[in-house]
């Protein structure tokens, strides 16, 4: 008993630590960055390709696909930039998220946390501390959540190390497209409740590292997790401007249709990761895997939804329109 509550404590632990790691990043960043952030979706998202390189760029930066898509709604509100321009910042953003996992992946699980991450908490936090309001406080609030990102996955790996010897997870479990179903669902459900699809894929990742999770069911919860994101735009757009709907209403349709096809060729995209990973030199293991899974989806969701743009602009237009808009038209 006492050994199940001290693992719940570490798994909340670990997911709190990680999620304050996220927040700090994004918002010390963002803060740093200053108008720049602004500047950059301005002028870089005149086509629809450099629209996906920004939102790439920016949300692999920051770590927040989600901070991406609402700071995109802003744009789309204030007239700064169009509704087709934006799918491409939202198309990115998607390939910009999946870099969660590959540091989690790459760095993650292969640091000594206290040699690595402790050091660069104490530093980003006296930065801070010694920064004032000026640009390197707040970069420095982001370093530290850098090294709490690192802690906060420690924390994780050692809580699901300790799950498997307190609960017998394979009672939970189901086969076939029944269990691809229940683990998207609680991809899907973690990523709501967290407000973040990054907490939620080093979760799973955590837990498939630590043979909690099989591969399949692992996918299932990282594809679970990439539509779960699209609630903070839901969220966000409520009460808000025709525009701003439109945009987060793409965001839902890109993620969704990307998710219904990827489980749909789930084996396929197994077949294609694995053998990227061959000619790659990957390591097969299951962080790896699962990462390189997580970025393949999304760019074959790209690749499907690009030439479909304009068309997706011209149907969204037609949707949620005022009465304002009508007189004024």
């Amino acid at each position: 008993m006492q050994q199940g509550l001290l693992t719940i404590g570490m798994l909340a632990g670990g997911l709190g630590l990680f999620l304050l790691a996220v927040n700090m990043i994004t918002d010390g960043l963002t803060q740093a960055a200053g108008h720049a952030l602004r500047d950059m979706l301005g002028k870089w998202t005149r086509t629809l390709g450099r629209g996906i390189v920004t939102g790439l760029s920016i949300t692999a930066i920051v770590q927040s696909s989600s901070a991406v898509t609402v700071a995109t709604i802003g744009f789309v509100n204030a007239g700064l930039i169009g509704l087709y321009q934006a799918l491409g910042v939202v198309y990115g953003s998607n390939i910009g998220t999946t870099m969660t996992g590959w540091l989690v992946a790459i760095i993650g699980f292969k640091i000594n946390v206290e040699a690595f991450a402790l050091p660069i908490v104490g530093a980003g936090m006296l930065l801070s501390l010694t920064g004032g309001e000026s640009r390197r406080a707040h970069f420095g609030m982001a370093l530290a959540g850098f090294g709490l990102f690192f802690i906060g996955i420690d924390v994780l790996r050692d809580a699901f190390a300790g799950l498997m010897t307190v609960i017998d997870l394979t009672r939970f479990t189901l086969d076939g497209i029944a269990g691809v179903l229940m683990y998207t669902g609680v991809g899907f459900l973690m990523t709501v409740l967290t407000q973040s699809s990054s907490a939620a894929i080093a979760i799973t990742l955590t837990a498939a590292s630590g043979g909690v999770l099989g591969l399949y069911a692992a996918a299932a919860m990282v594809i679970g997790a990439n539509v779960g994101t699209t609630s903070t735009a839901a969220i966000a757009v409520i009460g808000a401007t025709s525009n701003a709907k439109r945009v987060a209403a793409a965001h839902i349709v890109f993620n969704v249709v990307t998710g219904i096809v990827a489980i749909l060729i789930l084996p396929l995209l197994f077949w294609a990761v694995n053998n990227t990973e061959e000619l790659l030199g990957l390591e097969s293991v299951p962080v790896v895997t699962l990462a390189l899974f997580h970025t393949v989806f999304n760019v074959l969701g790209v690749i499907l939804m690009f030439p479909l743009s304009r068309r997706l602009a011209r149907f969204l237009d037609r949707r949620f329109v005022t009465q304002e808009e009508i007189e004024g038209r």
